[in-house]
């Protein structure tokens, strides 16, 4: 019977309790991670900060033949330099740096300060018109003209690859570094952008039809989350409850599941994480979009803006990482618990032995089991077959005895009471 209750509490738990505490603890971490005003606020507007800045540095090191092996893409650096106007002072010509710092930043802010709790949710509409119309402005038609006039004439070949972008689009051509006509190159380069800003939404709406949450989204959330965990303590602690024969038994039965529940998803996010961070190293901008630029382009891109990606994989995986170590370190505690359950009576046997070392085994505390109930019973009865034996034989003693006094002689019983008369008279002769 005892093996039927367990297999019974194997499977409730094995097929139902730890995989929905598998899938909690990744949504309770997930959870934590997207709503936090870290990751939704702080972090793009630190982004926001270090655009200019890593801009510079990867037009400075596009130029260097030992970082960029391709001549094609270190003369495409050379004449973007040579034109004379800096990336961070074309950003500022054509609008694109106030528009981060101030329009998207403040929508940034009013973000986190409702995710933190600090004013009511409300709708917040990132318009992005302001930047479409950035990127079509003729400075930037100006800026690209000066760069191709200080490229090298192109050659037939070179011109036809201009006349095909400028139709069909940039696709996964690479631009040559040459200069083409200056017509094909204005048609060519607007059509690409003109398809880059057609797939950009007009606005993005964030909080919208979100009523009021107390505390703030990024601690009400996680905390609603969490009642999540009510469902797999159901079934550990229903199975727990079949197989236990003891509450020693519960508890390790509720610890080792608990446990080997969590254990994998720590595990999963560990490598996830990792995996994650080892792939872009490996292939960094592995989509076709990227397929244009060189090699050394893409290793350049990706050295400068790697922490980007890096913070943003730590930012989601890290939570999950931190609540399947609390609930590994529970079913810890757990087993635990039940080691203590299990050595208590130990402990205080060991006590009364040593307070009271002359303590018979018969007399020493121990746990009641049915053989040894046997035993005691029949301990009591051979107790009690002597006792009755003892009182028939001092019967017996007692008639034997009567029988002799019966028989002796009547001088005997005179010479016996003579003494008993003069026995009180000793004490006046003392006087």
């Amino acid at each position: 019977m005892t093996a039927v209750r367990k297999i019974i509490a194997l499977l409730i738990i094995v097929l139902i309790g730890l995989p929905i505490l598998f899938g909690v603890i990744w949504v309770v971490g997930l959870t934590k991670a997207t709503v936090s005003s870290e990751f939704i606020s702080e972090l793009p507007q630190e982004i926001i900060r270090e655009i200019p800045d890593i801009a510079e540095e990867i037009f400075e090191e596009g130029q260097n033949e030992r970082v960029i092996r391709d001549e094609n893409t270190r003369a495409w650096f050379r004449a973007a330099v040579e034109a004379g106007v800096s990336p961070k002072q074309l950003m500022t010509d054509i609008g694109l740096l106030d528009w981060l710092k101030y329009e998207l930043s403040d929508s940034l802010d009013e973000v986190g300060e409702i995710l933190r709790g600090e004013r009511r949710p409300r709708p917040i509409t990132i318009d992005l018109r302001p930047l479409k119309d950035i990127l079509m402005r003729d400075e930037i038609d100006q800026y690209l003209m000066r760069v191709l006039e200080e490229l090298p004439p192109c050659d037939e070949d070179e011109e036809s690859q201009w006349i095909r972008i400028g139709r069909w689009g940039l696709e996964d051509r690479e631009l040559p570094a040459c200069r083409p006509d200056m017509e094909v190159a204005r048609e060519a380069l607007t059509e690409w952008r003109m398809d880059a800003v057609t797939e950009m939404d007009n606005e993005i709406e964030i909080f919208k039809d979100v009523e009021f949450i107390p505390f703030g989204f990024s601690s009400a959330l996680p905390v609603l989350s969490s009642f999540l965990f009510v469902f797999p303590a159901l079934f550990i602690f229903i199975g727990s409850l079949i197989a236990a024969t003891s509450p020693a038994s519960f508890f390790r039965w509720s610890g080792i599941s608990t446990f080997l529940g969590a254990l994998p998803a720590l595990l999963l996010a560990f490598f996830v994480k990792h995996v994650s961070l080892w792939g872009l190293r490996i292939a960094p901008f592995y989509s076709s979009d990227w397929n244009t630029w060189s090699p050394e382009l893409q290793e350049l891109v990706f050295e400068k803006t790697s922490w980007i990606p890096m913070r943003i994989i730590d930012q989601v995986f890290s939570p999950v990482v931190t609540v399947a170590g609390i609930v590994c370190v529970l079913g810890i505690v757990l087993f635990a618990i039940s080691l203590l359950v299990r050595s208590k009576p130990r402990g205080r046997a060991v006590t009364s032995a040593q307070a009271t070392p002359l303590v018979t085994p018969e007399k020493a505390p121990e746990e009641e089991t049915p053989v040894k109930a046997e035993i005691d019973e029949k301990v009591e009865e051979e107790k009690q077959q002597e006792q009755a034996q003892e009182q028939e034989q001092e019967q017996e003693e007692e008639q034997e005895f009567e029988k002799l006094e019966e028989e002796k002689p009547q001088d005997d019983k005179a010479d016996d009471e003579e003494p008993e008369e003069t026995e009180p008279d000793k004490p006046k002769k003392k006087d």
